[in-house]
Order: structure tokens, then C-alpha cells, then sequence
């Protein structure tokens, strides 16, 4: 019986339709077989493999990689834009030109064309030196970072019945701080029986005010804490 019966005869009968996959696969072979045609499926090369689509090779798509984004400004031939809004290295504004002008005048001038506002709408570019430029923006954010700073919040002691001279040393560390520009907890504990007299702690709360009152201002009023009075200054 020809293999072209026998294929129909197997998908009749419902031997499923590995067999009749089978069947068509040996006809395909046989016709590739009488053309004088290599129809090995083990060999990569050979037409049957490459027919075959239980063996081909799955291709996949290939994704253009995506370009690498440079930090800080573009310059010269990485500013990709059609037209810039020029200034020259004497500040002078030229107005909107053509980036191969604005390149060809950096060149001239033996510069770098530096993109100053790549927001703005043409952007804004200016002629100069890059390097120099570079280190001047350090040394600038240098001075910034030094001239930065961070508000403490110190710390001082008190108690209710404290004597003239430790008040005095205490007001005296309340000055330092408050001339380097930090903030001033001051703290007032009670003990045992001093909790019934608290009227002794905002009298002396009030007195530190008082004392403190043309270089520091009240940030947070008297409160109380626990067993504790707490009052926080901060600098003018």
C-alpha cells in the first residue's frame, strides 16, 4: 500500500495524528530522496534538516541595544539637535544657529561647545572651555558643602535647686552653642519628693528665657516629660 494511503488509512482508523505525522514525513523524505537531495535530519547542513520544523533552530528577534547615557553635560558632537541658542566665549548672545555653526565657531575658537540648559527649548549652549569650566562647578560645590551646616540640638542639665555658679556655667555653654548656631534642649529633672514643687522648675525655665532671650528665641514652651521639664531654644 502506498504511503500516501497508509497516512490517509491511519487518520481514518484514529491512530491519532503522531501517525499520520509520521506518514507525511515519509513521503516528504521520499520525494526528497528520489530529487538526489541529503535529507538527514542529524545534520544541521542538509535541506531536511532545515525543512524540518521539529528540528529547525527557533530565531529570535534581535533588540537594538539601547545608547549609553553619559553623566553630567553633553558637549561638542554629543548634543544631537538640529538647531542650539548660542553664546559665544565673550557672552555675546548669537541667538539661534544651526549646531554644525555653533561647532565649526567652537572650533575656530579652539573651545568646546558646552550645552548650558538642555531643557530649554532651542537649548541653550555656550563656547569655553570645558575643562576649566569642570573644575571652577567643583570648586564651587567644594565651597557650598563647607559653608552647609547641620543643626545640632545640645543638650543642657538643670535642676530646680541648682546654686548661682553652676547656673552661671551652664548659661555660659548655652552661649557657645547658640553663637556656632545650634539648637538648646533644657532639660529639668525631678526627684522624689520635688515632683509636688513643680513651680520651682518653670521659675527657673523662665529665668534661662529671660537670660537667653537677645540671642535665643523659644521654639518649644515648657513641658513636661515623665518625671522631667523639657524646654528647647533655637538662635536668632
Amino acid at each position: 500500500m502506498p504511503d500516501v494511503f497508509r497516512c490517509k488509512l491511519a487518520s481514518d482508523q484514529g491512530d491519532g495524528a503522531i501517525k499520520a505525522r509520521l506518514c507525511k514525513s515519509r513521503v516528504k523524505s521520499a520525494i526528497l530522496a528520489a530529487s538526489d537531495v541529503d535529507i538527514c535530519l542529524d545534520n544541521p547542513d542538509s535541506v531536511g534538516f532545515r525543512n524540518n520544523r521539529e528540528f529547525a533552530p527557533i530565531r529570535r528577534p534581535q533588540r537594538s541595544q539601547a545608547p549609553v547615557q553619559k553623566d553630567g553635560q553633553r558637549i561638542n558632537e554629543d548634543i544631537r539637535v538640529r538647531e542650539i541658542h548660542l553664546i559665544d566665549k565673550d557672552g555675546t548672545n548669537l541667538g539661534t544657529i544651526p549646531i554644525a555653526d555653533a561647532l565649526a565657531k567652537a572650533q575656530e575658537a579652539g573651545l568646546d561647545l558646552v550645552e548650558i540648559s538642555p531643557n530649554a527649548v532651542p537649548p541653550i549652549c555656550k563656547i569655553l572651555d570645558y575643562g576649566k569650566y569642570r573644575f571652577q562647578e567643583q570648586k564651587k560645590q567644594a565651597e557650598a558643602r563647607k559653608k552647609q551646616k547641620v543643626v545640632e540640638v545640645k543638650e543642657i542639665k538643670l535642676r530646680p535647686m541648682i546654686d548661682d555658679h553652676d547656673y552661671q556655667v551652664k548659661m555660659r555653654s548655652m552661649e557657645r552653642f547658640f553663637e556656632e548656631g545650634d539648637k538648646v534642649k533644657v532639660t529639668l529633672r525631678f526627684r522624689g519628693r520635688e515632683m509636688a514643687h513643680q513651680e520651682l522648675g518653670t521659675r527657673l525655665l523662665n529665668r534661662v528665657k529671660d537670660d537667653t532671650t537677645k540671642m535665643a528665641k523659644i521654639e518649644s514652651e515648657p513641658r513636661m516629660e515623665g518625671r522631667q521639664m523639657v524646654m528647647i531654644l533655637t538662635p536668632r
